[in-house]
């Protein structure tokens, strides 16, 4: 791999844009040669929170934890079929913690070049925008990166993809 580019790292949560985020990776990685990482981080942040606010009891809380590992597992293998069924492996991780502080974690640790994101979702509100994990890693990410958009060219890209 002579490119500037040689490990991409996916940030996927579950959204169809993240997945739309992994298949452009996939695209990607496949005409560049770079090696292709995907990651899921559990947001215990934001489940602290639904606990203080009296949203989820403690009892709640690990259940629902449990549940959106499962999902993390599912997505994980969800992408890892995707980028296999285009001849691309994958480093899959998946982790609890604060989104960007463990994405840059990953990203610093892993030598990563690229981070690709699904396209940020409208902000209503500041408590929206407050706790957007998506965009803080955008701007806390130690790496270059790219923000997928228009869903439609990305599936026909994959789709055509060889």
């Amino acid at each position: 791999m002579k490119g500037i580019i040689k490990k991409i790292l996916v940030y996927i949560d579950g959204t169809e844009q993240s997945i739309t985020a992994a298949q452009y990776a996939v695209c990607l990685c496949k005409t560049i040669g770079a090696e292709l990482h995907v990651a899921y981080i559990i947001n215990t942040r934001a489940l602290n929170d639904l606990v203080k606010v009296h949203i989820f009891l403690k009892e709640e809380e690990e259940e629902y934890r449990r549940d959106i590992e499962a999902d993390a597992n599912r997505y994980l293998n969800h992408v890892k079929e995707l980028a296999r069924k285009k001849g691309i492996s994958c480093e899959t991780m998946s982790t609890h913690g604060t989104v960007h502080a463990e994405l840059k974690k990953y990203i610093t640790e892993n030598s990563i070049d690229l981070l690709v994101i699904g396209e940020i979702s409208f902000i209503r509100s500041r408590r929206d925008e407050f706790y957007n994990e998506a965009e803080r890693a955008m701007r806390n990410a130690p790496c270059s990166v790219v923000m997928v958009k228009d869903e439609e060219k990305v599936w026909a890209a994959y789709d055509a993809l060889t």
